[in-house]
């Protein structure tokens, strides 16, 4: 399996040049990286104007490695060429290295680059990527594979620290300022060419083009990097310091990889960078299981339009009477405060006057305040605050809130807020927990992920009072008076609800799943191998539009719209067949006696979608009658002649033949004038994540109007 590192952006606030000069004083050799024994140059050449500079060197370096693996190996010492090319015109270092020694038992490849910052033509820039993919080592390939990542992390973070170091050396000589490469004179530049034909005949040497130094005394030391715009493109290392904590270099990588894969899969409408750290969190920062957690996470928000849930949820006035819970300012840590005073609410009387479905929005409504709060915490106190704690108070609490339906209703808002919601509790504070409350926590814990309930603190009786208790996280004049603190606390008290108030028609206790916005616009399908998935579109006027947006949940499938004059009808046995099949709502249209060509037509090109992806589309028709949208399951092409198979293929066949394809979609049909009128026309078309998202939606609708104008 081959390893992956992508760093984040790096930002010297020095000019380009003078991050240069202290990058040369690493060679040959470097005490500041004692891993790095030194070096000799392979080959060196300039260009006519010596604006390009080209060095390969071999590297010595140290293995930081088990003796006996030292041994089995035969090797003290690895060897890696590193080939640089320095453009002083365009003002850019573009570094490439990999290794010499066991090259065909691993392969290490790495690729820098320091360049001007967009923004500050006076800032340097520098990134980094790496491959890391061991073949074979002596039946050590697990071992290796966690030296070298540990090493190479490590040497990361010492590498901006020795650049660091340089760059206050120079400054400490005096040396502040490099002047910029300017072109020779075309005298210059012919009497180097005499010079060197000179040199190839052995008259004189040749002298090497170097740039001159000054030394000036700057107005300001040269400090270290400074933080660009949390909406930049690319993140930048302080920035993620600054607001999404501490991480390390393979954390740094996963996140950036993350948001790079999203970048591309959905079009630039992406969530907030603190919004996948929390997925990357809650799945150890396992790249493949967080985005499969994040994709259906964003698909859930998209289907049932949670974005927009704390501009369009108003919560019941019994709601909000009976309710006892509410935002009560910060802990000691800065995290927003939600306070939760369960044993006086009727938790009974809420799903018998509400329903399920009132509650579970009222707690989607919650987590989104929380988020939106943590950011603001974020700006306000000048730390990353990501998580929110919550503080529940259980006095009162009795076996009416082990009533069985209400119990499964709250499992099931669990499960949507486990799912949906990870790594936002930062603490759980359980004051005066009854007698009860181990029969409670015995039916609960099981659905709560291990990492969430290590957050979990309870005490019992008024043990909180005192050290060790509540005071420990949050200040005295915080503490609600309830609880007998000194801060006056607005949460409603709860009580009772009338059973006049109770609903009439009940939702059955044995209904599998909390329903949200029954009256979404988006349908679920299911896609089997030979079992495509076709909606058939009427035309009566022959120019309208085509409009569609769908997310591949599982598998790969294969988009196509066809056309065609003969409405297509389904038969009694497929009918009874697709509604046996455990394809569900999987529907055939196309008859398979129909020729392609003859009885319809193909309207746009087979586009293949992989799991993950969001695509949004749009087809101008030009004739009346049915269109035909169609998904199937992507197989590979079958080989021809004698070749043999591609691994990917074979890779591909297996995924086919072991699982189902799903994919959520929606279409519309908008007449010609109305589309080209009118963007807002296209807001279906268009699934942005309102409340999770920066800017990054402009570039999908660009797209979108390129589809338009075809």
């Amino acid at each position: 399996m081959v390893q992956k590192y992508q760093s984040p952006v790096r930002v010297y606030k020095c000019p380009f040049e003078l991050v240069m000069a202290a990058y040369e004083k690493r060679f040959p050799t470097c005490p500041e990286i004692p891993v790095f024994l030194g070096s000799e140059i392979l080959q060196e050449s300039r260009s006519e104007d010596g604006a390009v500079h080209i060095i390969e060197r071999s590297c010595k370096l140290n293995v930081d490695a088990p003796r006996l693996l030292k041994k089995i190996a035969g090797v003290e010492y690895v060897i890696f060429i590193q080939k640089n090319t320095v453009n002083w015109k365009e003002r850019t270092l573009l570094i490439e290295a990999h290794n010499e020694t066991f090259a065909n038992r691993v392969v290490v490849l790495e690729t820098c680059s320091y360049s001007v910052h967009p923004e500050n033509e006076e800032w340097t820039c520098f990134e980094q990527s790496a491959s890391l993919d061991i073949k074979s080592f002596f039946g050590f390939e697990s071992t290796v594979e966690k030296i070298a990542m540990k090493q190479y992390t490590a040497n990361i973070k010492r590498g901006k620290e020795v650049i660091e170091h340089y760059l206050k050396e120079l400054i400490s000589q005096g040396i502040t300022f490099i002047p910029r490469w300017t072109p020779p004179p075309a005298s210059t530049q012919k009497a180097k060419r005499t010079q060197a034909v000179r040199h190839s005949l052995g008259i004189v040497p040749a002298e090497s083009c170097a740039h001159g130094v000054t030394e000036e005394q700057p107005d300001n030391s040269c400090p270290s990097a400074e933080t660009v715009s949390p909406d930049a493109d690319k993140l930048d290392a302080d920035y993620i310091e600054r607001y999404l904590g501490q991480l390390t270099p393979m954390q740094e990588s996963c996140l950036i990889r993350l948001r790079q894969w999203l970048q591309e899969a959905h079009k630039g409408k992406i969530p907030k960078d603190e919004h996948i750290l929390r997925f990357l969190r809650a799945r150890d920062f396992n790249i493949d299981k967080a985005r499969e957690m994040l994709c259906q996470s964003l698909t859930w928000r998209k289907q049932y339009q949670v974005d927009y849930i704390l501009q369009t949820w108003r919560p019941p006035s019994l709601l909000e009477e009976y309710y006892a819970g509410g935002w009560h300012y910060q802990d000691k840590d800065g995290r927003p405060l939600y306070i939760l005073r369960l044993g006086q609410m009727d938790t009974k009387g809420l799903v018998k006057a509400l329903g399920e479905e009132s509650l579970l929005r009222h707690v989607l409504s919650i987590n989104e305040e929380g988020q939106k709060r943590c950011e603001e915490n974020t700006n306000q106190f000048g730390c990353p605050i990501t998580s929110w704690t919550c503080l529940v108070d259980l006095e009162g609490l009795n076996m009416r809130h082990l009533w069985r339906p209400g119990v499964k209703a709250l499992l099931r808002i669990i499960e949507v807020v486990e799912d949906n919601y990870p790594e936002t509790l930062g603490r759980l504070l359980i004051v005066r927990a009854p007698r009860v409350f181990p029969v409670l926590w015995t039916l609960v814990s099981p659905f709560i992920n291990e990492n969430t309930r290590q957050k979990f603190l309870i005490y019992s009786g008024n043990n909180y009072q005192g050290p060790g208790g509540l005071v420990d996280y949050l200040d005295k004049d915080v503490i609600p008076d309830f609880l007998g603190g000194e801060c006056v606390c607005n949460v409603p008290e709860g009580g009772l609800v009338p059973k006049s108030l109770y609903q009439t028609d009940e939702e059955p206790e044995n209904s599998d799943h909390i329903r949200l916005w029954t009256e979404t616009i988006y349908h679920s399908a299911n896609v089997l191998k030979g079992a495509p998935h076709e909606i058939v579109v009427e035309i009566l006027e022959g120019e309208s539009v085509i409009t569609w947006d769908f997310d591949i949940l599982k598998g790969d499938v294969v988009f196509c719209l066809f056309h065609s004059k003969r409405a297509p009808e389904i038969s009694r046995k497929e009918a009874t067949l697709s509604s046996t099949s455990s394809a569900g709502d999987n529907v055939q249209l196309i008859d398979k006696s129909w020729v392609l060509g003859v009885d319809y037509s193909r309207m746009e090109s087979p586009l293949v979608c992989r799991e993950g992806e969001s695509i949004q589309g749009s087809h101008v028709t030009r004739w009346p009658g049915f269109y035909v949208l169609q998904w199937k399951m992507h197989s590979p092409l079958p080989c021809s002649g004698t070749s043999l198979p591609r691994v990917d293929d074979v890779l591909a066949s297996l995924q086919v033949s072991n699982h189902k394809c799903k994919l959520m979609y929606y279409f519309e049909v908008l007449a010609s004038k109305d589309f080209r009128g009118s963007m807002s026309s296209l807001e279906s078309c268009n699934s942005g994540f309102s409340q999770l998202s920066g800017a990054t939606t402009s570039s999908n609708q660009s797209q979108s109007s390129s589809l338009i104008s075809r």
